[in-house]
């Protein structure tokens, strides 16, 4: 999922009620510890806007009209709340998790992927959320709420979605059942050099629902809860695919490209790609293997060191509205996670069914990431499962060294 976002704007191209965080707890200092400094509580009123709001964002989550002057959901809200809004953007999700566990940096709220999320809720880098004070909280996808709940507590606002699936090209692959398709190598030999696969540590989740459903004894439970011995197995399944591996892609547009000029028939895609090619009248399709698929959620988080705690619950409010997440969606080419931005006359009937937005039978099938964490399952307290810098260097090594 690297460089998601940035891809996701490139390739669309090519074809208020919030809660107050103590403040006085923001000043404080941590003493010796590894917490991150005046870590901010939440309490239940709302106070002011503080004027101004400092997010942090993959390229493409947050458009203010430089990209595209009718891309534009900034303004309106800093001329509505008279929050003025400083971003930093970043390239990948590794810089962001590295910024917010800079003391020295004071973020508000950070538009967080899957495989930096989990983390910064483990290392005390993000604060909950109450959603009481967020309105239209509710309406937001319940399977996605409660991706980020911990202990009973709130931890990220749901922005956006999708899924990864199996795709191919009807006129040369015969329907697919199985992520065998791509990871049995006496299937994928058939499509030497014409799979395409994601570039991302993450892809590994989708070996590991391949294997869960062959070798049982291997016992995987959650494609992103992998003891050592099943990660190794899983980075096997990879180098052994590796030589039928056409390309690994980073922005959907080269797995556009790929489909669309037939170098690619087989291959890991979103939503977005068999979308794009199908209105483009390439004959492909994506499908949920046997095994199931896996999905991402993007999420808005309040910085631990939160500095306008009042501008962010307004952000937050505003980004969850059906008319914001309506733009979003198009812009970025993804689900939103407020069903209602396909209601009225916002997001187009035809994009809503390809995104699968309100489909609760579809949300069901898809295991949604998380950070692969020593902790297995996250609350299980075991410590016997691998972390994401290891999955990193099983993907390396499985699939470029």
């Amino acid at each position: 999922m690297r460089r998601r976002a940035t891809a996701r704007v490139k390739a669309a191209t090519a074809l208020a009620a919030a809660a107050a965080l103590g403040a006085a707890a923001l000043g404080a200092c941590s003493g010796g510890d590894d917490r991150p400094v005046g870590v901010a509580k939440v309490v239940s009123t709302l106070g002011p806007g503080e004027g101004a709001l400092n997010l942090l964002t993959l390229p493409g989550s947050v458009e203010s009209g430089g990209t595209d002057p009718r891309v534009d959901w900034v303004t309106p809200f800093q001329e509505r709340t008279g929050c003025k809004i400083g971003m930093k953007v970043v390239k990948t999700p590794e810089e962001m998790a590295g910024l917010m566990r800079d003391r020295d940096r004071r973020y508000d709220g950070v538009a967080a992927p899957p495989e930096v999320a989990g983390r910064l809720v483990e290392e005390d880098q993000v604060v909950p959320i109450n959603p009481d004070l967020v309105d239209g909280y509710k309406k937001l996808e319940p399977k996605l709420r409660k991706l980020l709940e911990r202990d009973g507590k709130h931890y990220g606002l749901p922005y956006v979605w999708g899924s990864n699936l199996l795709m191919y090209d009807t006129r040369a692959v015969p329907p697919p059942a199985s992520w065998a398709a791509l990871f049995d190598p006496g299937q994928a030999r058939r499509y030497t050099g014409k799979i395409v696969m994601r570039d991302s540590p993450l892809a590994i989740a989708e070996a590991a629902l391949y294997l869960g459903g062959r070798q049982r004894k291997l016992k995987i439970r959650d494609p992103y809860s992998l003891t050592p011995a099943q990660l190794a197995a899983a980075g096997r399944v990879l180098a052994r695919q590796r030589p039928y591996v056409g390309e690994y892609w980073d922005l959907p547009a080269d797995a556009v490209s790929a489909f669309a000029g037939g170098r690619a028939v087989l291959g890991q895609a979103w939503p977005y790609h068999a979308d794009v090619l199908n209105r483009a009248a390439r004959p492909v399709q994506g499908v949920i293997p046997a095994e199931g698929a896996t999905g991402w959620m993007d999420a808005w988080m309040i910085g631990a060191r939160v500095q306008h705690p009042n501008c962010m619950y307004q952000w937050l409010q505003w980004t969850a509205s059906p008319d914001v997440q309506q733009q979003v969606a198009e812009w970025t080419g993804v689900a939103p996670a407020n069903p209602q931005a396909c209601s009225g006359d916002r997001l187009k009937t035809g994009f809503c069914a390809a995104y699968h937005v309100g489909d609760r039978g579809y949300l069901n099938k898809i295991v949604f990431a998380h950070a692969p964490s020593k902790a297995c399952g996250g609350g299980s307290g075991k410590k016997d499962c691998t972390d994401y810098a290891e999955w990193t260097r099983t993907w390396i090594q499985a699939t470029k060294a």
